[in-house]
This record gives C-alpha cells, structure tokens and sequence, in this order.
C-alpha cells in the first residue's frame, strides 16, 4: 500500500480540527436562539436565524463551493472539447444568491419559514409539498454523493485506500458533528474548511504544474 505521509498526517489532522470545531460549535451555541418556550428544532435547522454575516458568508460560500464543484470544474476546464465554456457555474451560482437575496430572503426570514418548500405547503396543500419533496430530497441526495466521491477520490490519491471506506468515514464524521450541533456545527466548520480549501489550492498550484 502505497502512503504519502505528509498528506495522510495532514488529512488526519484536518478531520480532527473539522470534529473539533463541529463539538466547540455545539457547545458554545447550544442555547442560542431557543428563549423562554423557544422551539429547540429549528434553532438546530436554522441557527436560531443569528448566524451573523461573517460566519453565514462563509457557510454559504462553503456550501457552493466543495469538492465536487472544484474537482468537477477542474476536469472539465482542462478536457480539449470542453475548456472554459464548463466554468459558468461560478456566474450561475452568484446569480442565484443575488436573486435569493433581494426577492426571497427578507419574506421567507420574516414569516419564519424554515426550508424553501414552507411557502409552497402553506399554499397549496400538504401533498403539494410532498411531492415537492421528492425531487428536493433526490438533488440533496445526489449532491452529497458528489461530495463524497470527491473527497473519496482526494484521499485515493494521498493514500492508497479503499474509496467507499474513505466515503463511509468522512460521512460519519459529518454526520456525528451535524446531530451533536446541527447547523450551528455545519457553519463553524464551513469556515474551516473553505480556508483549508483556500489555502490547499495554492499549495497544489505549483504540484499541477509540474506534474502532467
């Protein structure tokens, strides 16, 4: 089994840095957002709606952009037929935010709703937002397995490990960090991860440079 030691020490420790921040999130935040008869479920799906503008900037950010857009992006930039034509989703994506921002936003926050189906159910009906459900679950299914494969494809290249083992760990970690903390924990380790991420792709600059 082939290791890269400095690679595998580095994604040792980013995995404990990434656990320790989601448990100090959750401890630090724990009665944020729930007041006298506060409702304790949707201070852990929303943050209690105080996030703040330098740790929700970031978890947004985070959120667009993780390593199944980067890896994504990056093969299809580099593929001859394809080439800078596949790298709109930055323009789609800012769009998007831009128009969520100034039409959605500001009502949705106002009349305490708590996913973007809310409105949709309070309209129209329960088995409206049912069925809408389904295809909102399916795209949250599918992008989180894009995000897996890429972490599982990262880590197949700095250690010689079986990808679905690296996939199974890395969502347990996730998933523990997210049940003990909810979105408070998701938040703070978006940030440190969009650093990592930051500061990763420079390093790798001159790596992808030199190697074909």
């Amino acid at each position: 089994m082939t290791i890269h030691v400095e690679g595998l020490i580095a994604i040792v420790l980013f995995y404990v840095l990434i656990l320790f921040v989601g448990i100090w999130a959750a401890w630090k935040n724990k009665n944020s957002g729930v007041g006298e008869g506060g409702d304790r479920s949707e201070s852990i799906m929303v943050g209690g709606r105080d996030i703040g503008l330098f740790v929700g900037g970031f978890t947004m950010t985070a959120t667009w952009v993780g390593g199944g857009y980067i890896n994504g992006t990056a093969e299809y930039v580099y593929l001859p037929d394809y080439g800078l034509a596949w790298a709109q989703a930055p323009f789609g994506y800012a769009l998007s935010l831009v128009l969520g921002g100034l039409f959605f936003a500001k009502p949705m926050r106002s009349r305490g709703y708590v996913t973007m189906l809310d409105p949709f159910q309070q309209i129209y009906g329960e088995r409206m937002g049912g069925l809408l459900f389904i295809p909102a679950l399916m795209g949250e299914i599918f992008w989180s397995a894009a995000i897996l494969s890429a972490l599982g494809a990262t880590l197949s290249v700095i250690v010689d490990i079986n990808i679905n083992m690296s996939v199974v760990i890395s969502a347990l970690i996730a998933i523990f960090y997210t049940l003990v903390g909810g979105l408070y924990s998701v938040a703070y380790t978006d940030v440190v991860q969009l650093f990592c991420i930051f500061l990763g792709l420079w390093v790798s600059v001159p790596f992808a440079l030199s190697n074909p």
